[in-house]
């Protein structure tokens, strides 16, 4: 299960930026996960509430934000999102598709105190 490593990681991260501005602890944390990311939310979310103790994130709350898989068609241009893994525009059914979000995971902000 590589989301005990992904957590170690994103808890380091979180350490790091939170000493960098001084503050005492981290209060929330904010994520998006891709659909391609390879990451299991529930499991993402286990191993943080296993791994955050003793860190500066200990009282912290993970907020999990999903992304849906972002693509557009070479063919028509088409930009469009879907909710699950699928290759093929949604207006002409090319395969000729272009990944454009959803690949993923990204820390995006943090509340410290």
């Amino acid at each position: 299960m590589h989301e005990y490593s992904v957590v170690q990681a994103l808890l380091n991260q979180c350490e790091e930026i939170a000493v960098k501005n001084s503050a005492e602890e981290v209060v929330k944390i904010i994520v998006k996960i891709g659909v391609m990311a390879g990451i299991e939310i529930h499991l993402l979310q286990t191993a943080f509430d296993t791994f955050k103790e003793g860190t500066m994130c200990n009282s912290a709350e993970l907020v999990l934000n999903p992304q849906k898989l972002k693509l557009e068609c070479k063919e028509c241009g088409h930009v469009f999102e879907v909710d699950e893994v699928r290759y093929f525009c949604v207006e002409c059914e090319s395969l000729r598709v272009k990944v454009l979000d959803g690949e993923d995971m990204y820390l995006m902000s943090l509340e410290m105190k």
